[in-house]
């Protein structure tokens, strides 16, 4: 009965460590991508977009979203993470054609789904039940 209760509170005390892991890894990634996504925003939304920058400050978001994807796809459903891979695609295609505006609205459906994960992951009440 000893070793139980002893294997329980340590597979209990392994899951709770997990979790506090994934969830600040997640916070953090999302924090980091969602701010480079406003930033981008900001410069495709003045009127001389300086598309070679903006081209490679997008090509430094996306080698850093794939970075981040490769370890939240362990524990995040990898919907949500094509959601943002999709999104970004579409920036991509609307930043080289100079379609600045559709690229703005497409940033702002990734930071909505980046939100999303960081909300669907979080430890509360209302994810558990």
């Amino acid at each position: 009965m000893h070793k139980e209760v002893i294997i329980s509170i340590v597979i209990v005390v392994v899951i709770v460590i997990g979790n506090v892991v994934t969830q600040n890894y997640t916070k953090k990634s999302v924090e980091a991508i969602s701010n480079d996504l406003n930033n981008l925003r900001q410069e495709l939304n003045v009127d001389n977009v300086k598309q070679e920058e903006a081209k490679k400050h997008f090509d430094d978001i996306e080698k850093k979203w794939d970075k981040m994807q490769e370890k939240m796809a362990y524990y995040i459903e990898h919907d949500e993470l094509e959601k943002v891979k999709t999104n970004l695609t579409e920036i991509k295609s609307h930043t080289e054609t100079e379609e600045y505006e559709e690229a703005i609205n497409d940033l702002d459906k990734s930071v909505f789904v980046l939100e999303h994960i960081e909300e669907k992951s979080e430890f509360n009440l209302k994810n558990i039940f």
